[in-house]
């Protein structure tokens, strides 16, 4: 069967958008061959639409789309990711399904069965669970469908769901002659290995060919990067679409593939890669990451910022230039994502700042092409202390006078945000966000964190790859110790471990949710794991008050970290 792969990139709540995409997309596929078109899990109305499902004409407004869609198709049938209501009194108001439209209506819905209730997902908050998933026939051939989670029952995954129907096995006694899944899968660097394994195994146990296919952009936090597949009936892939990217391809079924792919060798059924049971070692900081893992992360960003300006309206990105390598990196990331022409870079230099990065932050605004300009805060700063002076005096100077200069910058930065109606960028990585190391209405300014997930040791890996063909951020930035410029001769260590042992303890602590002890069994100083350990269950306020982030790593600070800001556990 030669099936078309719909990998599109749709906004959640653009019905009509959504609808034109999808419509395009099946025209084209069937003028190149298609005799099924796939599109991925909820392309309607885009995924997640989370509390949008409650408000009381959202699901009516996506039935009517999708009657307008299922009007366009012709006799090539269309399987359709979309919401539908449950008829029944009780249980969950929606169920996550699949449309099967063809020849001007729609024939049969397929709904999903198992719903994913951890990390990002909450999808038990608004489906009800299929009994079973479809079945149906396209061309004398039966055909299996399932959506996302249907597939991730694998024995060997850890994921926080438990799920005691498997819709795969299910299946098996049907025999099919093919198995979709459409898939909304959000990205987190590693996934690919693990994705791509869940579908060869599927395969293998149905003995017969799987076509995966998976939305691909940016909404809100998630990023989601495509690489839909297909394999044939012994697990081989056949056809793996593009990274972070749409693509439309015809893909014939029959075809047999030719081994090992780049995503990682075979395995048996039921065995996962190494590197899939450890959700990719090389995510841990401190490990060297791949060339092909950096770019993976830089691709991510990308998509991920370009997608957020896109669907919430802005054509403009501001970056507050520091001469350092975090807001060096974000610079680069917007450069890409907007171009260049579109990116304004703001030196803000206080007393305290440094020649040298004043000078790094031109240069790689010259390097760009971006616009740079520059304010100077030092008399701001002087007027703000000396309207303070009568409250403060006999205080010691401390903290709150050098947060004043970060306060300042924020103010200034979104008055420019205002002004010229440009997104402005937050320049704070995970390891700052982590642990506090960041100035809540100052440097935490911003309609976007496009680094939060990405600890400082990644960042490094980012500048040596973003370099790796010319110099585009200056090899200072990149060699000088980081420093906040908050006070003469500050530098981040003063108040931090170095980041390599930092980013392992944040990485076992947020991310893996290690106890202390666990940390300090581990050879890590236990008075360095308490101290950053508290530092991070103290900063739970601010992140609460923090820009949305990009999601990068299985576990973010975000959506998917649910800390209570008022607690007193320190396990």
């Amino acid at each position: 069967m030669h099936i078309g792969l719909a990998q599109i990139n749709t906004t959640v709540g653009d019905l009509a958008g959504n609808r034109r995409l999808i419509l395009t997309a099946y025209n084209t596929l069937v003028a190149g061959g298609a005799e099924l078109v796939v599109f991925p899990e909820l392309a309607v109305c885009g995924y997640p639409p989370r509390d949008l499902l409650f408000k009381r004409q959202f699901v009516p407004d996506v039935e009517a789309s999708l009657t307008q869609i299922a009007a366009a198709i012709g006799p090539v049938p269309a399987l359709v990711g979309t919401v539908i209501p449950n008829p029944a009194p009780e249980g969950r108001r929606f169920f996550n399904a699949v449309a099967l439209c063809r020849a001007g209506r729609i024939e049969y819905y397929a709904r999903k069965c198992l719903l994913p209730t951890y990390d990002v997902f909450d999808e038990d908050r608004y489906f009800e669970p299929a009994a079973s998933p479809g079945l149906i026939e396209v061309a004398g051939r039966k055909i299996g469908i399932t959506i996302c989670e249907d597939i991730w029952t694998n024995p060997v995954l850890t994921t926080r769901s438990v799920h005691h129907f498997n819709p795969v096995q299910w299946l098996t006694a049907h025999k099919p002659g093919l198995m979709v899944n459409l898939s909304a899968s959000p990205w987190h660097h590693g996934k690919g290995a693990l994705r791509q394994q869940l579908v060869t195994d599927a395969a293998r146990a149905l003995g017969c060919p799987v076509a995966y296919v998976n939305a691909v952009g940016g909404n809100d936090e998630l990023i989601f990067d495509g690489r839909s597949l297909v394999t044939d009936a012994h697990g081989q892939v056949i056809a793996n679409l593009a990274a972070f990217a749409e693509e439309l391809r015809v893909v014939d079924t029959a075809a047999t593939g030719s081994g090992p792919t780049s995503e990682g060798q075979s395995a048996a059924p039921g065995v996962l890669p190494a590197r899939a049971q450890t959700l990719e070692t090389e995510d841990c900081p401190g490990a060297p990451d791949t060339s092909a893992g950096v770019a993976d992360i830089h691709a991510a960003l990308v998509l991920g910022l370009r997608d957020y300006a896109r669907k919430t309206g802005f054509k403009q990105a501001l970056v507050a230039l520091s001469g350092g390598i975090d807001s060096a990196v974000v610079a680069v990331l917007a450069a890409a994502a907007l171009g260049a022409e579109n990116v304004i870079g703001v030196s803000l230099p206080s007393h305290i700042s440094s020649p040298h990065s004043r000078d790094d932050a031109r240069s790689l605004a010259s390097n760009l092409g971006l616009r740079f300009e520059t304010v100077r805060i030092t008399d701001v700063v002087m007027e703000c202390e000396k309207a303070l002076w009568h409250l403060f005096a006999g205080r010691p100077r401390d903290v709150t006078e050098e947060n004043l200069q970060a306060r300042v910058r924020g103010v200034l930065m979104m008055a420019l945000s205002n002004k010229f109606g440009a997104l402005l960028l937050t320049t704070g990585n995970k390891s700052e966000v982590a642990v506090g190391y960041c100035t809540l209405y100052g440097d935490m300014c911003g309609g976007l964190a496009v680094i939060s997930d990405v600890f400082k040791t990644q960042i490094y890996r980012l500048a040596h790859w973003i370099n790796r063909d010319r110099e585009i951020i200056p090899a200072s930035t990149i060699a000088k110790p980081p420093s906040a410029e908050l006070r003469p001769g500050q530098l981040d260590q003063d108040s931090l471990p170095p980041y390599e042992i930092l980013d392992a303890i944040l990485k076992g602590y947020v991310e893996d949710g290690l106890a202390r002890q666990d940390l300090i069994g581990a050879g890590f100083a236990e008075t360095v794991v308490n101290e950053m350990a508290r530092k991070v269950d103290l900063s739970e306020y601010k992140r609460k008050q923090s820009a949305p982030g990009l999601k990068i790593t299985p576990l973010a600070f975000g959506v998917g970290r649910r800390i209570p800001i008022v607690q007193k556990y320190a396990g």
